[in-house]
């Protein structure tokens, strides 16, 4: 188990893969976020800017936290965290897109003897079925993580 005073500024973790598929963007969008561009594969292959059925924002969000939750916060003593800034869609997920991520320790602070404060970027990336990377999504969270104790 790994704590706040284990991270350091600066320190840069990279984290994936994470397969997109149009079932799941389907099923989110049909939940969460039912615009047609997202639910409608026939509509969005001949009248979207996109060109074809892209995920939501938010389930971008959400497989990205996934991709925190198992590549990093799960081997650490997470206490949950108090926003998220900056957040950035940069361009659409579509099905077959493969998601990583980078997060880059930008501050920490000790807010009492128990928890500290990390703020910290991440940036989804996704490898295109053509092979190509695109960065897609980024936002800077502020995540609380317990701090190691005097035994």
């Amino acid at each position: 188990m790994r704590f706040f005073e284990d991270l350091s500024v600066g320190d840069t973790y990279e984290y994936g893969t994470y397969d997109v598929t149009e079932d799941e963007i389907l099923e989110f969008a049909e939940q969460y976020d039912p615009q047609w561009f997202h639910t409608d594969p026939e509509r969005a292959e001949e009248e979207s800017m996109y060109g074809g059925l892209i995920a939501s924002g938010w389930h971008t969000v959400a497989m990205t936290m996934r991709l925190i939750v198992d590549g990093y916060v799960g081997d650490m003593e997470s206490l949950g965290a108090k926003g998220v800034d900056e957040l950035r869609w940069w361009a659409p997920v579509s099905p077959g897109d493969a998601l990583s991520i980078e997060n880059e320790v930008l501050e920490l602070t000790p807010e009492s003897e128990s928890r500290g404060l990390a703020k910290i970027k991440t940036t989804t990336y996704a490898e295109r079925e053509s092979g190509d990377v695109e960065k897609v999504c980024s936002f800077v969270g502020l995540s609380m993580f317990g701090r190691k104790r005097d035994e």
